[in-house]
């Protein structure tokens, strides 16, 4: 068919009429040998014979070359009208046999186009074909020369009735074989994807009419190697591989693949390649494969701009990080030297103070400059943690001992404010094997804000015991407590709750945060329980063998103490 015909239903009509007009003749042809050879002899039979199926030839060569199929209908029922018409008339008239082909026209009519506008048409050149002929057959001219009526005209509408009866049944069986892919077709058609029929071997077998929205090319062009030869060439290793594997492997595989664009009509879209998604299923028949094409360049230019996105954000982190770091760095030079030379001030080396105010504007430049010195020191760990290059250094220790140089650097601040601090270390806990810089740190800001956070009189509690090859320990206090609202924030960069029983407490709010990202690091597990009024558990796992890879975490088990928390509202795992 002519490659402008891309609907289905068309193509089958105009199919069908091409086989009409190449069949036609012969019918015809029989019956003019039959009545003609005796009046114009062999030679001027066959002439007839052969103009007529030069006629019918020709329509049906204009329908393949243009695929303009309405002309080639009307010129055809015209002339097989007229040609039934004449051998009507030279039969005998309407008396003959060969009236029964009148019939054909209105059958066949019916078989191409399929439509009752298509019947009414055909019913009106039989009549007048049938009409014409009588006509005919009464005037002198043809009456001259017609046979009588006979027996042996039969033989041109029994050879027609012989195969209508066997197109017939062929149409009915062929109908109901393919059946399902008269549905598999119409799916095809009205499916948001092209449908691809191909061999093992990768050639296309048939190519649904999407063809021409998604890559702006007719179906018929994709046939053979067309698909195959619009892939990018990267691309076809992994599309062949995908296309030739054994169906036992995978029932559907998936591809993502290139493939080259022509220029759409207008220019509205430039030439090049498209990100097309590809899932091949086996097909009904053997050595068959159904490729169903999807576009998805919208979700390919997606995901590189969230790739972009990414890699921006992150550097914009790494940036800020860096920055931080160096400016925390170069604090840190002039406040060593401030704290060196106020701590020499207070030892009066020198000479005394004249006046005892001195003494003390000396000692609160010494406070607040070892207070500036956390808040960088600590900066500098947190940026360390965040982007990734804070080193471990594992190592055997004795955990008891380590609670002990951690309660060592915060017993002053504790008995300044009568808090009693009460260490549980169950007697397995023994040597554990990570590490301990990162450990003594941990505990020493847990300490440190359980100390801040309770009022005088108070008292805190550390617990251990080990749980395999994991240590879980906690540090709990009967401080002012953390409501459900605010726990949600607790451990991020810099975020301190402030409110009535906190205002008084001094701090940058890294504290947690470090402890939150140090536990991480070891690949433990973090839980908070707090509740206003009632003070705050942190509770803190860590693999202790050193069999546990980085970035492994577990929920901690939290170890035995004075008293049970029991309300989930004021729970909060990192």
């Amino acid at each position: 068919m002519h490659p402008s015909v891309t609907e289905t239903g068309e193509r089958l009509r105009q199919l069908r009429l091409v086989g009409v007009l190449f069949a036609a003749p012969f019918l015809v042809g029989s019956a003019a040998i039959q009545l003609l050879s005796g009046l114009l002899g062999l030679g001027g039979t066959l002439a007839v014979v052969s103009a007529g199926f030069g006629l019918f030839w020709m329509l049906a060569a204009l329908v393949l070359t243009t695929g303009r199929r309405m002309v080639a209908e009307a010129l055809g029922l015209v002339l097989a009208g007229t040609a039934i018409a004449l051998l009507i008339s030279v039969a005998g008239g309407a008396a003959s046999p060969l009236t029964v082909l009148v019939g054909a026209l209105a059958i066949e009519t019916f078989f191409v186009a399929r439509s009752r506008r298509a019947v009414l048409a055909g019913t009106l050149a039989a009549a007048a074909a049938l009409v014409a002929g009588g006509v005919l057959a009464a005037g002198s001219s043809i009456s001259a020369i017609a046979s009588a009526p006979s027996a042996a005209q039969w033989i041109a509408p029994l050879l027609y009735g012989i195969t209508l009866a066997v197109r017939v049944s062929r149409l009915w069986l062929r109908e109901e074989a393919s059946a399902p892919e008269r549905s598999d077709d119409f799916i095809e058609e009205h499916m948001d994807a092209l449908v691809l029929h191909l061999t093992r071997s990768g050639d296309v077998i048939s190519a649904s009419p999407q063809a021409a929205r998604l890559l702006n090319v007719r179906s018929d062009i994709l046939l053979g190697t067309g698909f195959f030869e619009r892939l990018h060439v990267a691309d076809r290793v992994t599309y062949l591989c995908a296309l030739s594997a054994p169906s036992t492997e995978a029932h559907q595989r998936r591809v993502s693949v290139r493939l080259r664009m022509p220029l759409e009509d207008g220019g509205a879209r430039a030439p090049g390649y498209r990100r097309f998604g590809i899932e091949f299923l086996a097909g009904r028949m053997a050595d068959t494969v159904i490729a169903i094409v999807r576009d998805e360049n919208d979700k390919a230019e997606l995901e590189a701009q969230i790739v972009t996105a990414r890699e921006t954000a992150r550097a914009a982190r790494l940036e800020s990080e860096r920055l931080m770091a160096a400016v925390s760095h170069e604090l840190r030079t002039p406040l060593n030297a401030i704290l060196g030379f106020s701590d020499t001030l207070l030892t009066e080396i020198f000479g005394r103070f004249s006046d005892e105010r001195q003494r003390d504007y000396v000692r609160l430049i010494h406070q607040a400059g070892g207070h500036l010195l956390s808040v960088v020191n600590a900066t500098l760990e947190v940026s360390k943690v965040e982007s990734g290059t804070y080193v471990l250094h594992p190592e055997a220790f004795s955990f008891a001992e380590a609670v002990e140089a951690s309660l060592a650097l915060t017993a002053a601040q504790a008995e300044e404010r009568s808090i009693a601090i009460k260490a549980k270390i169950g007697d397995d806990v023994g040597v554990v094997f990570c590490d301990r810089r990162v450990v003594q740190q941990v505990l020493i800001n847990l300490l440190s804000n359980a100390v801040k956070f309770t009022p005088s009189g108070g008292k805190i509690v550390i617990a251990a015991e080990r749980a395999g090859d994991r240590i879980d320990f906690s540090v709990s206090d009967t401080g002012v407590g953390i409501a459900a609202e605010d726990l949600q924030r607790i451990g991020q960069p810099f975020m301190q709750i402030r409110n009535e029983a906190t205002r008084h407490v001094e701090g940058t709010g890294l504290g947690l945060a470090l402890v939150k990202g140090l536990v991480g690091l070891q690949g433990g597990g973090l839980t908070i329980d707090s509740a206003p009024g009632e003070g705050t558990r942190v509770s803190v796992s860590l693999p202790v063998t050193g069999s546990v890879k980085k970035g492994e975490t577990s929920r901690a088990t939290v170890p035995a103490i004075d008293e049970e928390w029991h309300d989930e509202d004021y729970r909060k795992t990192a």
